[in-house]
């Protein structure tokens, strides 16, 4: 484990002006918050150390922000679900609270419905005395959360509830899972066409150069000679074309955030909508095994599209080549 900070967790409505938005409240200590999470890193204005106990200032994500028309140093109402109980009845509990920063992280679900405000005043608002909803934890592998899940529920009692970053958005991991087998299969069938391609390429090299092909095989050329001689020629397409497109494609892969915004500018189009996906940016994380694997299938189905002309280029018949020559 590499960190952990407490947290509490609340539903409420933010009001300013003739606005009110929804939002999930989460209580925070700014220091230690620092440490598992970035949103101190994705300020857009403001900084998150201005969360100070007893002054009840807020952090709002950008979209939030928009939607409510409000800014750094502007003054909202937080309602909270659990009223006050009166003569005159249950009335809702107040609070008024100082906008004190803006956070931009990229993810629409988080800027358009998180505010974030210490953990103190959570305990305050929401009467929790000096109790917390849960404690987040940050590990130095992030793909042992679930091993360290499992343990935790071993340890700890029945009804506390353990939960890793892979639930908490279980649908967008397994959407992105079946994007990247499916992009899989469509890049091996690109490169299927291009061996196709390698294949015609080679055929019709055949067909005209069927006398040089006879002329060799007077001269004493074996069949696994001419055979050996379009092989390394298929071959050397398959290597030029796999190293151009292996090079293309890493340095497409880590400039993606400069190359998308430029065509979405050119083309005046937006490839992930704020109100659609998750992200409003497209993530690139070449990996080397992958990129191994892509340029190792690419090479061997280059090699297979050459066995069959260069195959029938060995079996041209001298004398029926140059009948008509």
């Amino acid at each position: 484990m590499a960190a952990a900070a407490p947290f509490v967790n609340a539903q409420g409505l933010l009001s300013f002006g003739a606005q009110v938005r929804g939002v999930l409240v989460r209580g925070v200590e700014p220091q230690l918050e620092e440490k598992v999470a970035d949103i101190g890193s994705h300020m857009a204005a403001g900084k998150l150390e201005a969360l100070v106990p007893g002054q009840f200032n807020i952090v709002l994500g950008s979209e939030l922000a928009r939607a409510l028309g409000a800014a750094v140093g502007d003054k909202l109402t937080l309602i909270a679900p659990q009223g006050l109980v009166t003569p005159a009845g249950i009335l809702p509990r107040l609070k008024q609270f100082t906008v004190a920063g803006i956070f931009e992280v990229g993810m629409f679900e988080y800027d358009s419905g998180l505010a974030l405000i210490h953990v103190e005043d959570a305990q305050k608002l929401y009467s929790m005395a000096d109790r917390v909803s849960g404690v987040r934890l940050k590990l130095r592998d992030l793909f042992q959360s679930r091993e360290v899940a499992r343990d935790l529920i071993s340890r700890l009692r029945a009804d506390v509830y353990v939960s890793d970053w892979t639930r908490s958005h279980a649908n967008y991991f397994r959407a992105v899972q079946i994007e990247k087998r499916m992009m899989s299969i469509i890049l091996f069938l690109i490169v299927a066409v291009a061996a196709f391609n390698i294949v015609s390429t080679l055929v019709m090299a055949v067909t005209d150069k069927q006398s040089d092909i006879a002329i060799l095989r007077t001269l004493g050329a074996s069949p696994g000679g001419i055979m050996q001689i379009f092989m390394v020629q298929g071959v050397l397409i398959g290597v030029i074309g796999t190293l151009i497109g292996v090079a293309g494609g890493i340095a497409l892969a880590l400039n993606i955030d400069v190359v998308v915004p430029f065509i979405e500018r050119l083309l005046n189009v937006k490839f992930l909508s704020r109100e659609v996906y998750y992200i409003t940016d497209l993530p690139s994380d070449p990996q080397r095994s992958d990129v191994i694997a892509i340029a190792l299938v690419s090479l061997a189905l280059s090699l297979l599209a050459t066995i069959y002309p260069s195959w029938r280029a060995s079996r041209v018949n001298p004398a029926e080549a140059l009948r008509y020559e």
